[in-house]
């Protein structure tokens, strides 16, 4: 143990005083369908903060941080937690499942991570519940059933997209507050849970699906215990930030998923359950507009999607292989294959102008080394016509034909620059490229997994 508890004192190199993010508090979000790197972005950021917001999502979310030679899988948790001078918050648009949560500050802590007073946890974030979990996967089995299977979501399961339901339902809902009431949770368990049983009893019975009803008295005690766990930990985290804004902190947040699995702007209906581009901060974190003055999009140097939707750049060949196992192209939560295709900058040029983007952190680019060429899509025909924009419509986006532009690749190795002139022309050709079809400067390279592997440019 003293050695992981050690190895997360590792830290990059003194670069990041190049990086200017200017005047009030810094945000950073995914501008593809996730897993673009923003847990080591955060990570990084997190030094020159004092304070880092989780504002969206679940534990359908995975953030992973590499320092020194330790691997931190987050689900719930800010990336921010492995420093143990940072405050870290759980804001109230995230939906929370109580049995992941504990698992995971357990795992920190039997690494050697500091978690206790540095995490707070909204108390009007909303509950995952088991029957949650029970909804989603009768859901997609019945969407399967009835449309097929290519026209599942995708989902992972977790039970989000059923508890941000409820959410809009309301009274059917329980937040993290409530949970901490013992009398008012029996009160809302005991309305809530028949209505569960029947709906998901006489949908597994209509598509052939086991169910076993849950038991109230059982769920109770189960979340009882989950509340007097997480107790210390639970407060008005908008009241908290504000504070820390009064008192002159940096405050960092951190969007989950991305912004093309926006519920509003993503590609719907392929999408997450929350608000997940930087338009959603202010909604799940508290915090008004003009705080956030410098919004960091963090993109992969190629695509990956992980479930159902359209991918027009997806490559189902040897390239699209390659990239997915050099990349470790697998989900952080869920262990899936991540399908994999050449960088789309229509979709990253539209999700930098949705999110206001200041500048873009450009990742993995060590991954495309080797190869001989290199395609990025500059624009999308569809029925023999150029499209001005980013569809809103899965069908007509599902149908476009990907306009490429090609250039050279670069052979060698990346992963040991530090400074951009040391990258190949070849390599500085793709970033300029990106720079130019989305007229958003790239700010940050990275150039391996470790937190060390990247180059800030001024």
């Amino acid at each position: 143990m003293a050695q992981q508890a050690e190895a997360q004192t590792v830290t990059a190199p003194d670069v990041l005083d190049r990086l200017d993010l200017g005047a009030g508090h810094c945000a950073v979000g995914g501008l593809q369908w996730g897993d673009e790197g923003k847990g080591k972005i955060v990570d990084l950021l997190a030094q020159r903060h004092d304070m880092i917001v989780r504002y969206n999502g679940g534990a359908n979310a995975g953030h992973t941080v590499e320092v020194g030679d330790q691997r931190y899988a987050l689900h719930l948790i800010p990336s921010g937690i492995l420093y143990p001078d940072k405050t870290n918050v759980i804001g109230n648009g995230v939906v929370i499942d109580p049995a992941v949560l504990i698992k995971e500050i357990k795992g920190l802590r039997d690494r050697g991570v500091a978690v206790d007073k540095n995490l707070r946890i909204s108390n009007r974030a909303h509950v995952v519940f088991p029957y949650h979990h029970v909804q989603d996967a009768l859901f997609e089995s019945a969407l399967s059933a009835g449309r097929g299977d290519n026209k599942k979501i995708g989902t992972t399961g977790r039970g989000i997209g059923p508890c941000y339901a409820d959410k809009a339902l309301r009274s059917t809902a329980v937040r993290v507050g409530e949970l901490l009431d013992d009398c008012h949770l029996g009160e809302k368990l005991r309305h809530i849970v028949p209505l569960k049983n029947v709906m998901l009893g006489s949908l597994a019975q209509e598509y052939g699906q086991t169910f076993e009803p849950f038991n109230v008295n059982t769920l109770y005690q189960q979340y009882r215990e989950y509340a007097q766990a997480l107790r210390p930990l639970v407060c008005d985290t908008s009241e908290l930030i504000y504070q820390a804004t009064q008192q002159g902190k940096r405050v960092l947040f951190e969007g989950a998923n991305a912004t093309l699995l926006d519920v509003d702007h993503g590609t719907y209906p392929y999408v997450t359950s929350s608000s997940c581009s930087s338009l959603g901060l202010h909604t799940g974190a508290g915090v008004p507009a003009q705080q956030v003055g410098s919004l960091l999009g963090v993109a992969k140097a190629y695509s990956t999607r992980v479930g159902g939707g359209p991918m027009p750049t997806e490559l189902d060949d040897e390239i699209g292989q390659r990239i997915r196992e050099v990349g470790r192209e697998y989900g952080t939560t869920t262990g899936r294959p991540r399908r994999c295709g050449w960088l789309d900058l229509v979709a990253v040029r539209y999700s930098a102008r949705l999110n206001g983007t200041t500048g873009i952190a450009l990742m993995i680019l060590d991954v495309l080394a080797g190869l001989d060429r290199l395609k990025v899509c500059v624009g999308y025909k569809h029925a023999g016509k150029k499209l001005d924009g980013f569809p809103a419509e899965a069908g007509v986006l599902a149908a476009v034909e990907p306009v490429y532009e090609e250039i050279a690749g670069f052979a060698q190795q990346i992963d040991e620059c530090r400074e951009y002139d040391e990258l190949p022309a070849q390599a500085r050709a793709y970033v300029e490229l990106i720079e130019r079809h989305t007229g958003v400067p790239v700010r940050i390279i990275g150039v391996g997994p470790r937190r060390d592997q990247i180059i800030v440019r001024s």
